[in-house]
């Protein structure tokens, strides 16, 4: 095991306290927004579980950088919150999925585990909210809203677009898939159902698709927790119309692996890349169809749309071939 540190800088440890809950933190080269997230993360730590009378959550920075950037960082932002509240693990292995299954062996003692991104920030009652809810239902997993705030205003084929709208649900709506960009789990449960998240996706995403499509095809509840929110910091690397088209293309190419990956029997997987070459090729069709209708009207929204459409089912139908397109490749 990786050496692990108390937040003072001490002595390395084996685990987490038994039961609780863990903020876990995955961290890839972003100093900057680590800097900015712990410290409110700790605050949240410190008031969100069991209420003021209770013991504090601790945090959990997994940093999967072989190079290990984030240590210095990290150790010198916990050396200004409580003794024990931060801790600091190295997974060099590449792959979010590696750093995610690290996150659960690191808080195997503990009740609860929260995933949050490290370019995201959380808002005030964040973890309060998500607790409440995941103790009230005993939700298998608890997902809450994510929003986005940018470097600088995206242009207007962006924004026409909708390529950073996400979902916003009532609170207690029941999902069949999440993201671990805010998502809470019950590791007892987690444990039951045999989960771990498939590191075969760890470059090219789709992990946390997979994982939380298997919690609720095993039995697991899944709840939408709509107060729970967190802000996430878009960089202007990610404001090209370059990067949001790969970004669809990708999820759709996951989408159809997950979907493969699901069919237990050669009849069902011959099925699963029937329908993701029919949906990728039907949504080909029609964002080609919005493309030149809004190149007839000038409407900016149709060629935005038509080709964040295009490029989805483009994804979609190579994943059914077997393509993998490896957003998180690494040099």
């Amino acid at each position: 095991m990786a050496e692990t540190m108390h937040s003072s800088g001490g002595a390395a440890t084996d685990g987490l306290e038994t039961g609780g809950t863990v903020i876990a933190v995955l961290a890839y080269r972003r100093p900057e927004d680590i800097a900015l997230a712990l410290p409110r993360l700790g605050v949240q730590a410190l008031s969100g579980d069991g209420g003021p009378d209770g013991p504090p959550a601790t945090v959990l920075v997994i940093d999967n950088d072989p190079a290990a950037s984030a240590r210095p960082i990290v150790e010198q932002l916990a050396g200004t919150l409580p003794p024990g509240l931060v801790r600091y693990v190295h997974e060099p292995k590449p792959g979010i999925a590696a750093a995610r299954n690290r996150a659960l062996t690191e808080a195997a003692a503990s009740a609860l585990l929260v995933f949050i991104d490290d370019d995201e920030v959380p808002s005030e009652r964040w973890l309060a909210q998500l607790l409440s809810l995941q103790r009230s239902t005993g939700a298998a997993a608890v997902v809450g809203p994510v929003v986005s705030e940018y470097e600088h205003e995206p242009e207007p084929w962006i924004e026409a677009g909708g390529f950073f709208r996400r979902r916003r649900l009532a609170t207690g709506s029941r999902l069949d898939v999440a993201a671990t960009n805010n998502l809470l789990l019950d590791l007892a449960q987690v444990r039951a159902l045999q989960l771990r998240f498939d590191e075969r996706f760890g470059l090219s995403g789709g992990s946390d698709t997979l994982f939380t499509r298997q919690l609720v095809q095993r039995g697991g509840t899944m709840l939408w927790c709509d107060e729970a929110v967190v802000v996430d910091r878009v960089p202007a690397a990610r404001l090209t119309r370059g990067w949001v088209l790969r970004r669809a293309l990708r999820s759709g190419n996951s989408a159809a692996r997950v979907g493969l990956e699901l069919a237990g029997t050669p009849a069902a997987r011959f099925t699963s890349r029937a329908a993701s070459l029919a949906s990728g090729s039907l949504r080909l069709l029609g964002g080609a169809s919005r493309l030149a209708a809004g190149a007839v009207t000038g409407s900016t929204a149709q060629r935005a749309q038509g080709m964040r459409t295009a490029a989805r089912g483009l994804g979609m139908s190579a994943g059914a071939f077997g393509y993998v397109y490896s957003e998180y490749r690494r040099k």
